[in-house]
């Protein structure tokens, strides 16, 4: 059984399809694909456990791929630029499509590939982890990292088709699935309090990963996503909400290094850190961090020192006139962007943190 979901842009929306046994036949990609070929890109990890898999859905197209390293520490200009060197090498014309393999590090790679090869050309995500399944896959952004900061240079390409075999999350390391589930609480915090109680209810059982708990987790969170980027395409307004507890993750990810804690890590604590600069009470902070701690991520950063996040916060994509804006809470299911914050009460933060 498979559901589907719509990205509604016009002219550039594109379907979410969530299932399982979709990869080995079970879905017939080809039909997405414009031209004669494509190019997979995957890395060293997924391409062995499915890429064969997803070569059997693409009937008569002819495939090339290709896998890159695995991890956050290659999200770099290199790593694009083999991309962009499959790409000559193979003669691939406009029509070729880019189909990427993996989780979200694949897929920002891959689509910024697709965004620049020729001025652009089609891609379609087929994430496989359960962070990328829930948010980096939908949503047009793409990227890689640069020393200054997280996903500083990239551009919006949105995919053709988001592809999500949740039959993937069965190879998932127990550290990736936690991880994903940050992004999937942030789902919840951010817009859906009846979503996030459910949260609460069902961890463990998402933790024991039961197909029913993983397939609603997944859907509601690409429904929560796909609304907002409806709305506000290219973050000129509110999809930035869907960066709560970034500001302060990507602030931690630089300062520790990228790939020394996971994405969803560094983000777990970043929302908590962003709750309680938010005014939304102790017990609502308290549900939050309960909910991030019963998910098995940590709840408070690394010890870096507020000088150093206040510097490499300095950084982020989302501060304008030289003040940082932040994702805060209203109440658990309502966020706001604003540079309206107690700079008194962000120096607290940073100082509990570390």
């Amino acid at each position: 059984m498979t559901e589907t979901l719509t990205v509604d842009l016009g002219n550039r929306s594109y379907p979410i399809i969530i299932g399982r046994e979709l990869l080995g036949g079970g879905f017939d990609l080809s039909r997405y694909v414009a031209g004669s070929g494509c190019l997979v890109v995957s890395n060293e990890t997924v391409a062995p456990l499915y890429l064969d898999a997803l070569e059997a859905c693409l009937g008569d197209k002819h495939v090339d791929s290709l896998a890159l390293p695995d991890g956050e520490a290659y999200k770099t200009l290199d790593t694009l630029s083999r991309v962009l060197d499959k790409l000559v090498d193979t003669k691939a014309a406009r029509d070729t499509t880019v189909i990427a393999l993996g989780g979200g590090v694949v897929g920002d790679i891959t689509g910024f590939a697709a965004a620049c090869y020729m001025r652009g050309v089609a891609f379609i995500q087929v994430p496989t982890t359960l962070l990328a399944q829930v948010d980096s896959s939908v949503g047009g952004k793409t990227g890689v990292n640069h020393t200054g900061g997280k996903n500083l240079v990239g551009a919006f390409h949105q995919p053709r088709l988001v592809l999500i075999d949740t039959d993937t999350l069965g190879t998932l390391p127990d550290r990736e699935l936690k991880a994903g589930l940050a992004e999937v609480i942030k789902h919840g915090a951010i817009v859906d309090a009846d979503f996030f109680a459910w949260l609460e209810v069902n961890m463990e059982a998402l933790l024991a990963r039961e197909p029913d708990a993983l397939a609603h987790a997944i859907r509601r969170s690409c429904e929560i996503k796909a609304e907002v980027v409806a709305e506000d395409e290219r973050e000129a307004g509110r999809r930035a909400i869907l960066n709560f507890g970034h500001t302060f993750g990507h602030a931690i990810e630089r300062c520790q290094g990228y790939g020394d804690w996971l994405h969803g890590e560094a983000v777990a604590a970043g929302m908590i850190m962003a709750a309680r600069l938010s005014d939304i009470g102790d017990d609502a902070v308290d549900r939050l961090t309960a909910l991030v701690a019963n998910a098995g991520l940590p709840v408070m950063p690394p010890g870096i020192g507020a000088d150093a996040m206040m510097e490499a916060m300095g950084l982020d994509k989302k501060v304008v006139a030289n003040r940082l804006r932040f994702v805060l809470l209203e109440r658990l299911g309502a966020a706001i962007v604003t540079s309206e914050y107690d700079p008194e009460r962000l120096a607290a933060t940073l100082e509990a943190a570390n």
